[in-house]
């Protein structure tokens, strides 16, 4: 139950949840002064000045007063609720779920996620506890303070809000008959409301009642008309002229969200809450975008284009028309920040592999190439209605890979520079505020009467901000946090700051002349916060990081953080996977905090900072990949230093391992490319290390080797030998198995590099890398026949991994020598391998490993016979494989159990065959591709159809000449072979030599009799050799 309520008349309630009275008026409007801004600190003069409108002498006594008994009384009752003291003013600190406004702006939030994976029925449960927390009008029994009037209407806005979003979950739920009488109330409530409106409209179509909905549809526009002057939107008259025609189906955004094709992003971030003016510009926009505008064009993408100077607001305005046209384009809304005006553009293939994946594409799905990347980007994006924002554009060449080919699609692209090379979008230039605009905006941001009570110094104001929206919101920002300021003094402030700048362009002056203004009112702590923080080249970044760059502590850093939110030099991007607050740099003003930091910290304070608060994100990354299975590496870590992070703080602990990567896997990346350039090769290797087990679960193998290999130049380059080992060992493993790519044999050229790793592990007397390296070895030594080098090197890697206390790879190289066993025929001393391999797995907790050796336990069944065990052990492993989305060892264990239908002749083989092919090309993993054709090519020849088996088996060897292991090729060859026997006599005598030379070679001389019976039934005697 919440401590304090405001959804109704001021309540507070004790630890037990019964009501506490506080009997004096002013100290009930303090309490929820302070409960409407639990987000920021108030000073003592802001309190006086929103609480007195004539300040009486005895004003500050009064407010020292109320809080102190505020304090006596929460003490007293047990309330759980804390009024804080900071340097920046008093702050009520009590948990979200404890004030009933944050718990219901939480719950609203929780739906609408629910709503968006589709779960109606969850949504719907949360909004009704959501609205079920509102008792009447907001703070109703206190006298109508100025202040209270723009809370109540935000939060009014959001009841409604909620309101129709569980009107959607209930539609989705078949709720149309009971909500078609709710609804009518709702709308006689709020006759303006047109969203109301169309869901009225959609239960009384669903109803059978189509005349009442068209009826309604005629009030709406009445209504419209009269009061706005507008026409329904153009999502409702569609909607409207469906019904006239009593098509079968309503749009899909009155559809259950789970039932429209593939999963639906929502990646705008958050409206601008001032946003203000612009009310020309927003028409024509919407025009543009509107899929029946008059401007609409039948066959071609609508491409809305806004450009104009450094802080106009063009990212903003794009926000809000991507908000307001979101409801045109039901099947998703991306968005990107391109950072097209930093050093560091956005990468047009990095971006589509991000949007790839919010539409739903699995990460192993995602293509390499640029060029495949947009074509499947333009596939996905056909039959769908989808909003693109991409701001803060570079150029065309980065924007036109990102463009959708589908007219159902729109575009807006915000830049500094009109993109004319980009066909078919029309561009508005962005202007700056008209002085009205400029100065409601000010009036918005400093949220007092000052500005209306003193217009001429108001209107100098946005002057001198160049009616640029940035400037204005950090001037106002500066007025807002000094009450006692007269609006004269700032403008006189900003004067003086601007003659100081005459070098800078019009534009840039204005911004400079407030940010300089705001930055020299911060205290040194924020100053300072400001400028570390400015370092770090990431996109976007959690609170943790201020924490670890500030230098005090993590109060202080949180109250600094507030700070440069409220001063608007800061901006909140959201919130991330644990549900906290993220933030984010305008260009500019961390252009102007770098700058400062070149001038105020020394070269040895900024690398510093870089290195702190890159060490924090190794920090966490590095227990987060703990929890990650993945392959049983040796975790080999370099010297950056870790700072000790404070878990009780964040909820980074609680969130699911890889949903953490998955959040801040761009943060990653970009932290790991600063490393780099900043030659900080120690924090490069850690960082991209944490990342290996990540990107091998998410099939991200095209990101795992560009980062290996970037950062491994690195090492090399300044003879960092554990970090360049450790980035070859990735390498090894993601273009050993997980590639195409890369032409010879994969298994050769793994040899080389595997023994090269063992000397550099080696050299640094490494034990677990070496076993590493050791396993490695096996593997390709066992692909080229080398059986007994193979049994060597296995069980080297063996002695290592107990030498060292490597249980990840003991567990490894008892896989491998059970393979080099199995090989050689030995089966059943393979299987008491795998059975300590499995034993190792679970010791260490890492069931995606144990699916592996379950699979080669049933492979090894299968080779003796016990075809049910075999089943059975592969179908747990297959379990397994899919509970943590692990396609490469999923798809071998559906071949293996494949072949354990063919020797059934269970018509069930060719349905899993078809099915880890079409997943094994889809995914590229070429072993598998190689392996389920030859599957597809044995069942092909067992049923007769020569023609399908040799397109199979052909396709198959030729593949695995490419991949390098000898014994699959064999076999390959000898059942192509007897494909061919009967149609190209030559063609199968000569593959059937090849197969049985290269069985010969490897010393499998029941393999070799096998070949000759083959021969010998086909009438084709082998050649001599």
């Amino acid at each position: 139950m919440p401590t304090i309520g405001v959804l109704g008349v001021l309540e507070v309630r004790d630890q037990a949840g019964r009501p506490v009275g506080i009997r004096r008026r002013k100290q009930r409007a303090l309490l929820a002064l302070l409960a409407t801004n639990l987000d920021r600190p108030l000073t003592a003069d802001q309190i006086i000045e929103r609480l007195w409108q004539v300040r009486p002498a005895s004003a500050r006594a009064n407010v020292h007063s109320y809080i102190s008994g505020l304090r006596h009384l929460f003490a007293a009752t047990g309330a759980p609720v804390r009024l804080a003291m900071t340097s920046q003013g008093y702050r009520l600190e009590l948990p979200a779920e404890r004030c009933d406004a944050t718990l219901f702006r939480e719950l609203a939030q929780a739906a609408r996620q629910a709503a968006a994976r589709g779960r109606p029925a969850e949504a719907a449960d949360l909004l009704a506890r959501a609205l079920g927390l509102w008792r009447g009008e907001v703070l109703e029994d206190l006298e109508p303070y100025d202040w209270i009037e723009p809370y109540a209407a935000q939060l009014d806005d959001a009841r409604i809000t909620a309101i129709e979003d569980r009107v959607d979950a209930r539609l989705a739920l078949g709720e149309h008959a009971d909500l078609a009488v709710e609804l009518a109330d709702l709308v006689a409530a709020h006759p303006l409301r047109e969203r109301l409106s169309g869901q009225h409209m959609v239960a009384l179509h669903r109803a059978g009642r189509d005349d009442e909905a068209v009826a309604a549809y005629d009030r709406l526009r009445a209504t419209l008309a009269a009061e706005l002057d507008v026409p329904p939107s153009p999502a409702t008259q569609k909607l409207y002229r469906q019904i006239r025609a009593a098509a079968g189906q309503i749009p899909p955004r009155h559809r259950q969200p789970g039932r429209t094709a593939g999963v639906v992003p929502a990646l705008l971030p958050p409206n601008v809450a001032d946003f203000t003016g612009r009310t020309t510009v927003v028409r024509a926009l919407r025009e543009m975008l509107s899929p029946t505008g008059a401007t609409a064009v039948a066959s071609g993408l609508r491409i809305a284009g806004i450009t104009g100077m450094a802080g106009v607001g063009k990212s903003a305005l794009a926000v809000q028309i991507g908000h307001m046209a979101a409801a045109d384009y039901p099947d998703g809304q991306l968005h990107v920040n391109l950072r097209g005006a930093g050093d560091s553009p956005a990468d047009p293939g990095d971006v589509l592999g991000r949007f790839l994946r919010s539409l739903g594409v699995d990460s192993r799905a995602v293509p390499d190439t640029l060029a495949e990347r947009t074509e499947m980007y333009r596939t996905v994006l056909a039959k769908r209605r989808v909003l693109v924002l991409l701001d803060n554009a570079a150029d065309a060449p980065q924007v036109r890979p990102l463009l959708p080919g589908a007219a159902s699609c729109a575009v807006v692209v915000t830049s500094r520079i009109r993109l004319t090379a980009i066909e078919g979008a029309r561009w508005i230039e962005l202007e700056s505020l008209a002085r009205d605009e400029a100065v409601q905006l000010l009036a918005r941001v400093v949220a007092d009467g000052r500005v209306r009570r003193q217009p001429a110094a108001a209107a100098a104001i946005v002057r001198l901000c160049g009616g640029l929206p940035l400037a204005i919101r950090i001037a106002g920002a500066r007025l807002a946090a000094r009450p006692g300021w007269r609006l004269s003094h700032l403008a006189t402030l900003l004067d003086d700051e601007r003659h100081g700048l005459d070098q800078l362009s019009t534009g840039d002056l204005a911004v400079s002349a407030s940010l300089a203004l705001s930055y020299e009112g911060l205290e040194p702590s924020a100053r300072r916060l400001l400028r570390r923080l400015a370092l770090p080249e990431l996109p976007d970044f959690p609170a943790w990081l201020a924490d670890a760059v500030h230098g005090g502590t993590a109060a202080e850093a949180a109250t600094d953080l507030d700070t440069l939110v409220d001063a608007h030099l800061l901006a909140v991007a959201g919130t991330g996977a644990d549900g906290q607050l993220r933030y984010r740099f305008h260009d500019l003003v961390r252009a102007y905090a770098r700058a400062r930091a070149g001038v105020e910290d020394d070269e040895e304070t900024r690398s510093a900072v870089l290195r702190e608060g890159l060490g924090a994100l190794l920090a966490i990354a590095e227990r987060m990949a703990g929890d990650v299975p993945g392959p049983c590496y040796a975790r080999i870590s370099g010297a950056a230093r870790r700072p000790v992070i404070d878990w009780t703080r964040h909820q980074v602990a609680q969130i699911p391992p890889l949903d953490w990567f998955d959040a801040e896997r761009q943060t990653m990346l970009c932290a790991v490319h600063q490393a780099c350039d900043a030659g900080l090769d120690e924090l490069a290797f850690d960082i991209a290390g944490c990342l290996e087990k990540y990107f091998d679960m998410r099939g991200m193998y095209a990101d795992w080797e560009q980062l290996n290999r970037r950062v491994l130049e690195v090492c090399r380059r300044v003879g960092n030998l554990r970090g360049e080992a450790v980035m070859l060992r990735g390498l090894i493993d993601v273009t050993t198995w997980s590639t195409s790519d890369h032409s010879g044999e994969a298994m050769t050229r793994s040899l080389a590099e595997a023994t090269r790793l063992l000397d550099m592990f080696t050299a640094l007397g490494d034990l677990q890398g070496m076993s590493d390296a050791a396993v490695m070895r096996a593997w390709a030594l066992t692909a080229g026949g080398r059986q007994q080098a193979a049994a060597d090197a296995a069980t080297e890697a063996l002695r290592l991994a107990e030498e060292s206390g490597h249980l990840g790879g003991r567990a490894r190289a008892y896989v491998a020598l059970a393979v080099v066993l199995g090989e050689d025929q030995r089966v059943g001393e393979g299987m008491d391998c795998l059975h300590r391999a499995l034993s190792a797995a679970r010791e260490l907790g890492n069931p995606r490993y144990e699916s592996t050796v379950l699979q080669f336990l049933g492979i090894a069944h299968r080779e003796i016979g016990n075809l049910d065990d075999s089943e059975r052990l592969l179908t747990e492993s297959m379990s397994l494989s899919h509970r943590y989305r692990d396609n490469y060892t999923g798809v071998l264990s559906m071949l293996a159990l494949a072949r354990v239908y063919m020797r059934r002749r269970d018509t069930r083989a060719r349905d899993i065959a078809e099915q880890a092919l079409a997943i094994a090309r889809e995914y590229r993993m070429s072993h598998h591709v190689a392996d389920a054709l030859g599957v597809l090519g044995e069942l092909d020849l067992a049923a007769g159809d020569i023609a399908d088996a040799v397109a199979h088996l052909t396709e198959s060897v030729t593949m695995w000449r490419t991949r390098g292991w000898l014994s699959y090729q064999a076999a390959a060859l000898a059942t192509l072979g007897s494909a061919l026997a009967g149609s190209d006599p030559t063609a199968a005598r000569k593959v059937l030599t090849e197969s049985r030379e290269i069985f010969a070679r490897l010393g499998k001389h029941n393999r070799v009799k096998e070949v000759e019976r083959l021969q010998e039934a086909a009438g084709l005697p082998s050649s001599a050799t």
